[in-house]
């Protein structure tokens, strides 16, 4: 079954960015490739049991078994170790990719405490679109008994276009809450 958000980015979203911005072909538009999770533990990544269930919070928000990060070099300052465990992190692709961000848009950042938008800073020079959220129990496939501590989480929308803006106007038509200029 093809997910709701992905039909509408093919039937409405990519010929309305084509008329926008004057391409000759559909798929010279912008276009999101994949969605990259991470969760990063710090210290807490050397403790197997915090490691197990962050990880198991991180299949169920995504949908699938993240992979365990390790540290590529010892840093005195901050007790990391080389090979020791960092963090976790999740690619999303496809349809499962679409599924997320339609969860992501409609059901977990308007249940944020006090959130106004996301920042429109988050821009990368090729168009690519990072944001961290403070409270992984937001989405609700994690439960907030069972969670031992809110963690972090971090996620890169990779976006194949030519700038910025064009990346940006793809985010707004997929209901991206972003602050508005002159909003405080």
């Amino acid at each position: 079954m093809v997910p709701r958000l992905k039909e509408l980015f093919i039937k409405e979203i990519q010929p309305s960015l084509k008329t926008q911005f004057g391409f000759k072909n559909l798929y010279m538009g912008p276009k999101i490739e994949k969605v990259i999770l991470n969760m990063g533990l710090g210290l807490d990544g050397n403790d197997g049991k915090i490691l197990k269930s962050c990880e198991q919070d991180l299949a169920k928000i995504a949908g699938q078994k993240p992979v365990i990060t390790r540290f590529k070099k010892s840093v005195a300052n901050f007790k990391t170790r080389k090979g020791s465990n960092a963090g976790l992190k999740v690619t999303l692709r496809k349809n499962k990719m679409y599924e997320f961000i339609d969860r992501l848009v409609n059901i977990a950042l308007p249940r944020i405490k006090d959130f106004r938008g996301l920042s429109s800073n988050g821009f990368d020079k090729f168009g690519n679109y990072t944001f961290g959220v403070k409270e992984h129990i937001i989405f609700p496939e994690v439960s907030f008994d069972r969670a031992d501590k809110v963690r972090g989480l971090d996620i890169t929308l990779v976006i194949s276009s030519r700038n910025k803006d064009h990346s940006f106007a793809l985010l707004e038509k997929l209901n991206f809450p972003f602050i508005k200029k002159g909003e405080n």
